[in-house]
Formats: structure tokens, C-alpha cells, sequence
């Protein structure tokens, strides 16, 4: 469903215009009689349909804002956002627009081969509110190509105070799997090819499973996920399981979450613990002495039928073994 907003026409797109926004209308035309016929029916349908296209074409030729069942539309296939279920910003966001409508529209084109869908190139969030209000979401529809509603989506990216930065990389990111041209990336999110390198190795560098449950850190910079990049990369794949799954994790926001990760991967691998005892064996296989160890200290017992003598010398060195082990300690 496609329903021109009222209001003078604009060259351009608006982008503070502050109109409250009604709630989704039941059908496009009047209730019907009760015995309305299936041909009547089939009129009315194609007539509503016709009717939604030659609005959208309107829109796209003048650009100017229309409401659109938000159910209709699709987010962009190249995320840019790290979903939070924490984040009160979005409750906040949902308020505001209850409160004094939807002040900016999205940016939406054809869906291509789905007629009658639209895919989202900015406006997600404003897409969620009006599913969340029940309202249709104003916005603007052009015939955009890949490259333009990702340059779209990416130049909308940098003016949003509230993308953070592992946002910019996860958005860099999922354009290089997409198989996205460098040069249209480095467009798209408005930055020199060094940046550009830097944020998509803090994006590789972070697992998938640690980025969704971190979520989008808004306070955290690059030095901090670089520090949390390094630490993946010594830390185990246990160590990484135990982090995740950390009590501590539960109920906090975002930015504290990443802090609850970061500081549990600051620890060492734990040591590879050593067998209680093990047997000791000579250049030629021949098992020469024996090692038990114990909470209260270590025992050595060396086989006197394969090395005679050696537990005497040995017993002799341990003055000298042990002031060496003492001079290594410092």
C-alpha cells in the first residue's frame, strides 16, 4: 500500500518536516456490501494496485514523501547495524515518533524482482518504529542501482551521531562478503582506502558469535576493539566459550557487556595440566626414571638397572640444579 502524504511538493528530499503520522488504514477503498461479487472484487483490487503504482511513480518523479505499509518493506540485504535487545535508545526513538511523528523520511527503492516490495537503503530503525506504532513510514522511493542505494545507505551512515564504530566496520565488512568493489566501499562509507583497512581488520578480526553478543558498544573506540581483537587472537576457543557465556553478562547494557568480554579474555590460557606421573625415557626408548607428582612436592625415582649411578649423581647436582633455578628466577 502506497498513500501520498499531504503537503506541498518539494525538489528535494525533506528531511525535517514533523507531521504525526495516522495509524495504517484498514483497506483502500469502502466496506464492502455483503454481496459484492468475485468480478467486482477483482475490479477493485486491480484498481487499488494500479492506483499504488501510479502513486509511487509520482513519488519517484518528484520526490516527494509517501506512506508505505512498513510490512512492505525490506531492510537493505547489507547490514549496517549490530542489533542490541538492550537498547534503550530505540525505546526513546519509538516515543518521539509517538509523540511527534516521524520527522524524517526513509529512502526506499523498488525491491527488485518483488513487485509491490520496497527494500530499505536508510530508515530501518524509523521502519521498526512504525511496525512498533502501527503506523504507516513516510518515506521517498527511487529507482536507485546496487551502487547508488549502498552509497545512499553508507552516506546516511556517516551522519548518524549514534553509528558506532564497530557498526562502520561490521557495515565495511558484510559489503567486502557481499562481494562489494573496494573502490564503491571506500564511497559508500566516505573514507580513504588506509581507514578503510582498518576497519575491515577489526571486523574480521571479531568472531560473529562475540560481535551478537556484545552488540554495538556505542561508547567503545577503535583502540578498545583492537585490544579485544588482540586478545581473541591468544585467547582459546574455551576461553571464548566461558567469556560468552558469562553470568556477568546478563541485564547489562551494551558497552559494559563489551567491557565483561574484554576483561575475562585478559587472563592467560589456562597451563596444560601435567600428568601426575609420567615415565622419562633415554635416546633409545629405554625408560631410565620415573616422575610423580603430588600437592606436596615432586618424587624421582631413577631405574638403576638401565643407568647405574644416575640417581646418585643426580642427588649430587641438586645443589647446583637448584641454585641455577633460583639465578633464573631472579
Amino acid at each position: 500500500m502506497a498513500r501520498r502524504v499531504p503537503g506541498p511538493e518539494t525538489e528535494g528530499p525533506p528531511s525535517t518536516e514533523s507531521t504525526t503520522s495516522p495509524p495504517l488504514p484498514a483497506g483502500n477503498s469502502p466496506k464492502a456490501p455483503a454481496k459484492r461479487t468475485g468480478a467486482a472484487r477483482s475490479f477493485g483490487a486491480l484498481w487499488q494496485e494500479q492506483d499504488a503504482a501510479r502513486t509511487v511513480a509520482e513519488a519517484e518523479r518528484d520526490w516527494s514523501v509517501i506512506e508505505l505499509d512498513p510490512e512492505l518493506c525490506d531492510p537493505s540485504v547489507i547490514a549496517d547495524r549490530v542489533p542490541d535487545t538492550t537498547d534503550a535508545a530505540f525505546d526513546a526513538f519509538v516515543e518521539q515518533i509517538r509523540e511527534e511523528g516521524q520527522r524524517s523520511p526513509a529512502l526506499v527503492r523498488p525491491k527488485p524482482g518483488s513487485p509491490g516490495r520496497y527494500e530499505i537503503a536508510y530508515g530501518r530503525r524509523r521502519r521498526r518504529a512504525a511496525q512498533v506504532l502501527g503506523r504507516p513510514l513516510r518515506a521517498i522511493v527511487r529507482t536507485l542501482s546496487d551502487t547508488e542505494l549502498l552509497i545512499a545507505q553508507g552516506s546516511e551512515n556517516l551522519a548518524r551521531a549514534d553509528l558506532s564504530y564497530i557498526e562502520r566496520a561490521h557495515f565495511a565488512g558484510n559489503m567486502v562478503q557481499a562481494g562489494v568493489a573496494r573502490d564503491v566501499i571506500a564511497k559508500a562509507m566516505g573514507t580513504q582506502a588506509t581507514h578503510l583497512s582498518s576497519l575491515l581488520a577489526v571486523a574480521e578480526a571479531i568472531p560473529p558469535e562475540v560481535l551478537s553478543t556484545i552488540g554495538p558498544a556505542p561508547a567503545v573506540g577503535r583502540p578498545r576493539w583492537l585490544t579485544l581483537a588482540d586478545r581473541i587472537k591468544v585467547a582459546t576457543p574455551e576461553m571464548i566459550d566461558t567469556a560468552l557465556a558469562s553470568r556477568d553478562l546478563a541485564g547489562k547494557p551494551s558497552d559494559e557487556r563489551f567491557a565483561v568480554i574484554l576483561a575475562a579474555l585478559a587472563a592467560s590460557p589456562p597451563r596444560k595440566a601435567r600428568p601426575r606421573a609420567e615415565t622419562l625415557k633415554d635416546s633409545k626408548g629405554l625408560r631410565f626414571a620415573r616422575v610423580e607428582r603430588s600437592t606436596s612436592g615432586v618424587r624421582v625415582t631413577t631405574d638403576e638397572k638401565i643407568a647405574p649411578g644416575f640417581g646418585d649423581y643426580l642427588a649430587d647436582q641438586l645443589p647446583e640444579i637448584l641454585a641455577a633455578y633460583r639465578q633464573s628466577k631472579g
